[in-house]
């Protein structure tokens, strides 16, 4: 997984990134994606009413993984992702992002999650995540997952060609501070296609007019992560992969995949619910 300069798994450590070109997609490519993009929102569909107080981390990754490779006949990116040992990512409460399901990590009521699916269909990935409540959430954490899924809606709002990143971090910095919250530095969106991350890295913060400028045929991931406290981070020791806020304050999160269009952008992960 990204962290600005450098590759995170806990197969690689920590390794110097070295920046390659961006690829801009063809039609074609972008035809392939749109495809996986339509399946990685469906899982999110599907796993929604199996999200509630009882419910085991582990069991929703079963239940995503048959659906991938079996109602699907597509591929769970994250299984074996430089030594990932599931097939989605859940991240409950405190924990930022790459929570690892487990049977032993049961849902509770009031609890938040953030689900993260990206499923690879004909050598192409779609890749979003959403938040959901488990039971009664009190107000304050679901403000938190509003504002955060703001973020993410007012970053795809102004993508279109001859704008930079730093256009994108901005609006997402800009909206989260003004509520009140941190946003996450250390991880951030990414290009995406036939390799899972690639060029360029999406930051959530960042000043107007810098950066990287986009253009059209570019795919990449807008993931805001905002933390109810401190933005700082914590990662696992342990497992080498799961993100959690140093306070332990509640974190929310959201993803879409993106193709740039001549005027815009296409949300390739976008649900049935969402008006975009």
């Amino acid at each position: 997984m990204l962290y600005n300069n450098v590759i995170f798994g806990p197969a690689l450590g920590a390794v110097p990134r070295v920046p390659m070109p961006i690829h801009i997609k063809t039609p074609e490519e972008i035809e392939k994606m749109r495809v996986a993009g339509r399946l990685a929102a469906e899982v999110l569909e599907m796993i929604g009413p199996h999200v509630v107080p009882g419910i085991s981390t582990g069991e929703l990754d079963r239940i995503c993984h048959r659906y991938i490779v079996q109602e699907q006949d597509a591929i769970p990116a994250p299984l074996n992702y430089n030594g990932f040992p599931k097939s989605i990512c859940t991240s409950v409460n405190h924990v930022i992002c790459h929570g690892i399901p487990s049977d032993s990590k049961i849902l509770k009521n009031g609890d938040i999650i953030n689900i993260d699916v990206t499923v690879i269909k004909d050598g192409y990935h779609g890749d979003t995540s959403k938040m959901f409540c488990v039971g009664e959430t009190p107000d304050h954490a679901k403000r938190l997952i509003r504002v955060s899924q703001e973020c993410l809606y007012k970053a795809i709002a102004i993508v279109k060609p001859g704008i930079t990143l730093g256009d994108i971090g901005h609006v997402i910095q800009q909206h989260g501070e003004a509520n009140h919250y941190s946003i996450v530095r250390e991880y951030c969106g990414h290009g995406i296609g036939r390799i899972f991350h690639e060029e360029p890295q999406v930051l959530h913060f960042g000043k107007p007019g810098m950066g990287t400028r986009i253009q059209e045929g570019m795919t990449f991931t807008i993931e805001p992560m905002l933390n109810a406290g401190s933005r700082y981070t914590k990662l696992s020791k342990s497992d080498g992969w799961t993100v959690t806020t140093k306070d332990r304050r509640l974190s929310a999160q959201w993803e879409h995949t993106l193709a740039v269009t001549s005027d815009g952008c296409e949300v390739l992960t976008r649900r049935t619910e969402e008006d975009l």
